[in-house]
């Protein structure tokens, strides 16, 4: 038996939509700890990451390690019933069969919908995602990051990243002009804009705009976001679940102008 309830099915559907553009179906892998996910999009190029922590949810129960596959675009579509501040509980039950259900409720009114989601056999290799110390950790606010992959996003495909213990610097030159952004550390680390930056070792990095782009979708999940760097190694995209997990982005480095594959 596996049930989980949400106090707002709103984090559910804000998860769900950051990922489904990037990841079809969906191995859950749900504990007595937490509920996870990982999976890699289809060209192998990036990877996600999703720890949705006890703590997150209202009530939790998990009396065996259970995997559940899902399709991401039947979870959307079941999450579309709900209204954002509906409860939202995910029950799988082993005499069920091969069904999910979700279960919102809108207290104020009254009303509770079940809605049914068939379970798919997913082979899903785990990729073992090493403990690394990071050589650049920057933390800054979701509408910043969010803003500068879309201003890049208008002149290149690739966007550039280097870092010194002074600032971090974002580049995109294309053949219509070229656009560079610059944070350096904020000196009111009390405002909730302060840009933080930690440099153990200077970086030069080059990563798909486009993938960048793609993973700000996940901004309304939290006001801040965390990225990790080091040469010649996956960025980490991490935005926080209210202190109880996060949904992290991994994503190769262009080596040469070409996308190299994590695999």
């Amino acid at each position: 038996m596996f049930e989980a309830k949400l106090t707002s099915a709103s984090i559910m559907k804000k998860i769900i939509d950051s990922i489904k553009e990037l990841v079809t179906d969906a191995p859950f892998d749900c504990s007595e700890q937490a509920m996870c996910l990982q999976a890699m999009d289809s060209s192998h190029v990036a990877l996600v990451s999703l720890k949705m922590e006890v703590g997150l949810f209202d009530t939790y129960r998990c009396d065996r390690t259970i995997n559940l596959g899902l399709s991401l675009a039947s979870m959307a579509k079941a999450l579309k019933c709900a209204n954002n501040e509906d409860t939202c509980e995910i029950k799988y039950d082993d005499n069920d069969g091969d069904t999910v259900t979700f279960t919102f409720c809108d207290t104020k009114r009254d009303r509770t919908q079940d809605v049914t989601v068939k379970m798919m056999d997913i082979d899903v290799e785990h990729l073992g995602i090493p403990d690394q110390d990071y050589a650049v950790v920057l933390e800054m606010p979701v509408t910043e990051f969010k803003k500068t992959c879309s201003d890049l996003f208008m002149f290149s495909e690739t966007i550039n990243i280097t870092a010194t213990k002074g600032a971090v610097v974002f580049t995109s030159k294309g053949d219509s002009g070229s656009s560079v952004i610059t944070y350096t550390p904020s000196k009111d680390v009390d405002s909730s804009e302060h840009v933080t930056l930690d440099v153990k070792e200077p970086v030069n990095v080059n990563f798909s705009t486009k993938y960048l782009l793609q993973f700000t979708k996940a901004s309304a999940l939290s006001d801040r976001v965390k990225i990790a760097l080091t040469n010649d190694t996956p960025i980490v995209i991490e935005y926080g679940l209210n202190d109880n997990g996060h949904l992290r982005f991994y994503l190769a480095p262009k080596i040469d102008d070409e996308e190299n594959n994590m695999d």
